[in-house]
């Protein structure tokens, strides 16, 4: 059944143009907006965006502009699907446009690197009258899937009720299942943080490593964005569901991973700076690193396994070299609080 509201798509990059092409399943108004105006004009002559999704043919109601106030003027729904990197000034960009009963969805998955904000944090910053009306998407979401209408799940966060459930309407379709969540800084770290593990997985596979250490990075990564993620405010069943673990199996397992595929060229001998000339796409661990490095000295939060990823990253520090930093710590729990607070042995 075809719903008749305008939905507005700010940003055609991989994610953007997916949701774009799940919007226009079921609404008959949806308004892709890309950057360039010679691609938005062959994106929407062919109904592909080639250079970012290809073989995701876009449905005849979904409208590509170059024109942002086109795209999110009248929007009853404004999806920001930029980098993480861009949305403050995409939110500044489309401030005059939103209406007061407008409602804005965050695609991004990533942390501000000089504030090491939540996007929602950031486009409440710029759109302060939108602060009850933010909601984040995030889950273990592959565009490349998600285009080709591959049976996938979702989560929707918001601190209101009728806003989260309101875009779960919105979006819910047969092959697109929307669950939603009260935790937005649960959901949001979930996002960013991931990729910095996923970035180790590909350094694993990279090393020729099995198994059995991927799935020890996986279990020690996700107990680590816990912990910051309590930290912050979070609430730590967020990380045990589709947002948390479920978006970690996905990004460290996939071939269609970019920051697994980022970690391999890491192991090869890659730098960061390489690797950010060397793709199109952003690799959003990269930035994300910097940024939850920071936030745990803040919160005072272990988070060995993003130290030395941080250190690969940004000072130079052997691959092989923080595997076996990360291998020869000292002993510890497996669940530090549980064992602290609640185990008592004889």
């Amino acid at each position: 059944m075809t719903v008749t509201m305008k939905i507005a798509v700010i940003g055609a990059g991989s994610w953007g143009t997916a949701l774009a092409a799940v919007l226009g399943q079921k609404h008959q108004s949806v308004c892709l907006w890309v950057r360039s105006p010679e691609r938005a004009a062959h994106i929407e002559a062919t109904r592909e965006n080639t250079q970012y999704l290809p073989g995701c043919k876009l449905p005849q109601s979904v409208a590509v502009t170059g024109n942002v106030s086109l795209a999110a003027g009248g929007a009853r729904l404004i999806v920001l699907a930029t980098p993480s990197h861009a949305i403050r000034a995409t939110a500044a960009t489309i401030a005059p446009c939103v209406g007061t009963e407008s409602i804005i969805i965050s695609a991004a998955k990533g942390l501000e690197l000089t504030t090491v904000k939540r996007m929602t944090e950031v486009i409440a910053e710029e759109l302060p009258s939108m602060a009850g009306r933010l909601a984040v998407l995030s889950g273990p979401n592959h565009a490349e899937e998600v285009g080709l209408g591959q049976p996938t799940a979702t989560v929707i966060a918001a601190p209101s009720r009728t806003v989260a459930e309101f875009a779960q309407d919105t979006f819910m379709l047969p092959y697109f299942r929307v669950y939603t969540n009260p935790d937005s800084i649960g959901v949001e770290l979930a996002g960013a943080l991931k990729n910095i593990i996923a970035l180790g997985a590909g350094i694993a596979d990279g090393l020729g490593f099995g198994d059995n250490a991927k799935s020890a990075l996986m279990t020690r990564g996700l107990a680590e964005i816990t912990r910051l993620g309590m930290a912050m405010g979070a609430n730590p069943l967020t990380f045990a569901g589709l947002a948390g673990i479920g978006d970690l199996i996905a990004t460290c397992t996939s071939v269609h991973s970019r920051n697994r595929r980022a970690g391999i060229m890491l192991a090869a001998g890659k730098t960061a700076d390489q690797l950010q000339a060397e793709t199109s796409m952003v690799v959003e661990g990269i930035r994300a690193a910097k940024a939850a490095y920071q936030l745990a000295a803040h919160y005072g939060v272990a988070m060995p396994i993003t130290e030395q990823i941080h250190q690969v990253l940004y000072q130079n520090k052997s691959p092989k070299e923080a595997v076996l930093e990360l291998m020869t710590r000292s002993r510890t729990h497996e669940v530090e609080e549980v064992a602290l607070n609640h185990l008592h042995w004889n």
